[in-house]
């Protein structure tokens, strides 16, 4: 794969895209893949392609704001168990 260097960026620039990739969970690079992806998807003719990246954008958020916010009265291993028990049988997984 190709690279660029990219100079002079702005520091509070920076500091937005360190935080961003942080709350994303992705590298610096992968922040910044990510984002021109989406900037230059928005640029295209295509509607639905505008449309999509917004759907994608709204459902991470859904995401964040439901992260850490499972409560349960037992332990997670018996929580675990009550799932895989209320399972119906599906197709084989191995764990």
């Amino acid at each position: 794969m190709s690279s660029i260097t990219i100079k002079e960026i702005p520091e509070e620039l920076l500091e937005r895209l360190r935080r961003r990739a942080a709350e994303d969970r992705r590298s610096m690079n992968k922040e910044i893949i990510h984002l021109l992806a989406i900037a230059l998807s928005l640029e295209s003719p295509e509607v639905d392609a505008a449309r999509r990246v917004g759907q994608i954008e709204a459902q991470v958020q859904a995401w964040r704001q439901l992260a850490g916010r499972w409560e349960s009265e037992v332990e997670a291993a018996e929580e675990i168990e009550r799932i895989y028990a209320a399972r119906s049988l599906g197709r084989p997984i191995e764990l």
